[in-house]
C-alpha cells in the first residue's frame, strides 16, 4: 500500500462526498475500528461512528458544501491533509478551514484522523492560490 496513494483516495472520497452527501464513499475508507476525531473533542468509533457522524453533519446542511483539499503531506504510514469548506447548515453559510491527520494500515484504510479546524460564520472563499495545486 501506498501511503500517498491513499491519502490522495481518502482526499478525492471527501472533496465529492462531502458535497454530495455520500457518506459511504467517505465511510468504506475507513477500517472497521478506526477512530475519527472530530475537532479533537468528538470521538466517533468505527465506522458506524464516522457513518454517524457525516449523516448528523450532512442532515444540517440545506445546500451541497463547497470544499477544497490540498495535496497529503505523507511521512510513514500517516498523512496531514489542508482542507476549506463553506458549509451551509441550517442555510446559513459557515466556513472551516483546517487539516486532517491520517493514519492508513496496511490495505490503504483509516485506523485514525484527527481533525482540526476553525469555523467562522460567512461564505469566505480560500486566499487565492492557497489551493491552486488541487481541485475544488
Amino acid at each position: 500500500m501506498d501511503v500517498r496513494d491513499a491519502a490522495q483516495r481518502w482526499a478525492d472520497a471527501w472533496a465529492t462526498g462531502w458535497p454530495a452527501q455520500d457518506g459511504e464513499r467517505i465511510v468504506e475508507l475507513q477500517a472497521e475500528q478506526g477512530d475519527h476525531w472530530a475537532s479533537m473533542f468528538r470521538a466517533c468509533r468505527g465506522r458506524a461512528g464516522l457513518r454517524a457522524y457525516v449523516e448528523e453533519c450532512f442532515g444540517e446542511e440545506t445546500r451541497p458544501a463547497e470544499v477544497w483539499f490540498g495535496v497529503p503531506r505523507v511521512d510513514g504510514d500517516t498523512a496531514t491533509v489542508e482542507y476549506w469548506a463553506i458549509t451551509y447548515p441550517y442555510d446559513q453559510p459557515v466556513t472551516l478551514s483546517g487539516c486532517t491527520v491520517v493514519r492508513f494500515d496496511a490495505d490503504g484504510l483509516v485506523t485514525e484522523s484527527r481533525d482540526y479546524s476553525h469555523a467562522k460564520e460567512g461564505r469566505i472563499p480560500p486566499p487565492t492560490g492557497l489551493f491552486a495545486d488541487h481541485h475544488p
